[in-house]
């Protein structure tokens, strides 16, 4: 039996409400995330954003499925699903979006079905 590198993508990744990252976090799998994070998520899959969630930062993925807060930018390639709870105040990039009574977004929003353009870090233009 030959042996597989492929990733099981039934796999999910789950941080707790707990749980204080200052940094990136980058996944190839679905994740579940539910603490605080000042940084970057990016996934190749589906990003769960739990109702106890606070992002400052960037979240990029597949689809978003969000009930916490969120300061910065959502990238989906795919879908961005507000639950009631959530608050978004920044840009939201997607191809559908699904926004339930009581959620919260203050900011841009771009639908398009072509994958939204990475930003660059740096600022600096000559």
């Amino acid at each position: 039996m030959a042996k597989s590198n492929q990733f099981d993508s039934a796999a999910l990744n789950t941080l707790t409400p707990d749980t204080k990252i200052v940094g990136d976090i980058e996944s190839i799998g679905d994740i579940r995330f539910d603490g605080t994070l000042e940084g970057n998520l990016v996934s190749k899959g589906k990003v769960v954003l739990g109702g106890n969630a606070k992002v400052k930062g960037r979240v990029e993925c597949k689809v978003a499925d969000i009930s916490g807060l969120v300061e910065g930018t959502v990238v989906a390639t795919e879908l961005v699903s507000l639950q009631k709870t959530a608050k978004v105040y920044g840009e939201i990039h997607m191809s559908k979006l699904s926004v339930e009574p009581g959620a919260v977004f203050t900011g841009n929003c771009k639908m398009s079905s072509e994958k939204a353009p990475v930003q660059s870090k740096n600022t600096n233009a000559k």
